[in-house]
């Protein structure tokens, strides 16, 4: 019996750490975000654009994004083995919101891009929920939020980027060289020999660099060699490494890739603009399809399926936490790049992005701060 407790215990303490990290980070976020649409809205505008040239972005995109999938493939893997996604009853309602808050996004973004048929590459964009940006605006809530209220985001958001992840692996990628692609494939048996063995971590990295490189050239973009060197690490090996990156990844490469990709020109705003389908889409998709998507799902999981609420929630909470997964930044940021390589829709995504997730933060902080009370 005293096992048993001690195990909940550390599941407990372990979520806790979590939490604390990503809500921490998320701050972080929203502050580099801010502050690039401060700087190129000021005189500093010009400074801002001749900082961040092609190859710098490609630093940040191609190459410290990688990083960050690295540290996202680790706590999927540790959720899904040993975390709040390890067993069906825990898997449950997380997995079926996530499902419909990835579906719903997509189905409303190509209904209202259908007339323009380039734009319907960006299918994806709005289907992604930001895990940093999402539990920093649940964490300024304090205690009106129950702690498993933010499993439950944090669980949805983790397979969310899972589900991100296949998508970039399937529909965005270029076109594809197969020798590349065959020392890629080598790359990968050295990977599982490696985990096999249980070798140390650091013969990881020159072979995580390689694949890199192999994928970079092959036309499968190079940041899914993070996740497949985050997949291949043991579990027991996992933590560390994950608590390792971890600092690095909230506090220096994501807020530099918030400060790289939001910096919006308030002057550029205009009526033409606000009216394109394609930043109609994203923003529609994520302040309106994933909080229809996830709640929904959420829904039908509950009343038909077995899955209980959230511990302590009510379905007002259940809502105001659907209404959160429409702030998709990061990843919707990402996925559109590789969707939109071009100038020509930048300030459209970015815009309806930025659009999007932000109205989904702000209703959705407001409904949770109201939210307390009886089920109905």
């Amino acid at each position: 019996m005293d096992g048993t407790n001690g195990e909940t215990d550390a599941m407990l303490t372990a979520i806790q750490d979590f939490l604390r990290r990503e809500t921490a980070g998320g701050i972080l976020l929203m502050a580099a975000a801010a502050l690039a649409l401060l700087v190129v809205n000021s005189p500093l505008g010009p400074v801002y654009d001749a900082a961040l040239t092609v190859p710098i972005r490609h630093v940040i995109d191609d190459g410290l994004m990688a990083v960050f999938f690295l540290l996202v493939s680790l706590e999927i893997k540790r959720e899904l083995v040993v975390g709040e996604l390890s067993t069906l009853a825990q898997a449950a309602l997380p997995a079926g919101a996530a499902l419909g808050g990835m579906l719903a996004p997509a189905l409303l973004y190509v209904a209202v891009t259908a007339r323009n048929p380039a734009d319907l590459r960006g299918w994806a964009i709005p289907s992604a929920t930001d895990i940093a940006f999402s539990l920093g605006v649940l964490s300024l809530l304090g205690s009106r939020v129950p702690g498993s209220l933010k499993v439950f985001l944090a669980a949805l958001a983790i397979l969310d980027d899972l589900g991100a992840i296949v998508i970039i692996a399937l529909f965005y990628t270029a076109e594809l060289s197969l020798p590349a692609l065959g020392l890629a494939g080598l790359a990968l048996v050295g990977l599982g020999l490696l985990a096999w063995r249980k070798a140390s971590l650091w013969l990881y990295v020159p072979l995580g660099l390689f694949l890199w490189a192999c994928l970079l050239k092959s036309g499968v973009h190079p940041t899914l060699a993070g996740v497949a060197v985050g997949l291949a690490i043991p579990v027991v090996q996992a933590d560390s490494l994950e608590r390792r990156l971890h600092p690095y990844v909230s506090f220096a490469i994501l807020p530099l890739f918030a400060f790289a990709n939001a910096g919006l020109r308030l002057s550029d705003l205009s009526l033409h603009l606000l009216a394109q389908p394609l930043l109609l889409g994203i923003a529609a998709g994520l302040f309106v399809g994933k909080q229809v998507g996830v709640f929904a799902a959420a829904a039908v999981m509950i009343r038909w399926c077995g899955a209980r609420l959230p511990e302590g929630a009510n379905w007002r909470q259940l809502y105001g936490a659907a209404v959160l997964t429409g702030i998709g930044f990061t990843m919707s940021l990402f996925i559109g790049a590789l969707a939109f390589p071009g100038a020509a829709q930048a300030e459209e995504v970015r815009f309806g992005v930025v659009a999007g997730s932000l109205a989904s933060a702000v209703l959705g902080a407001l409904l949770l701060r109201m939210g307390r009370g009886k089920n109905p």
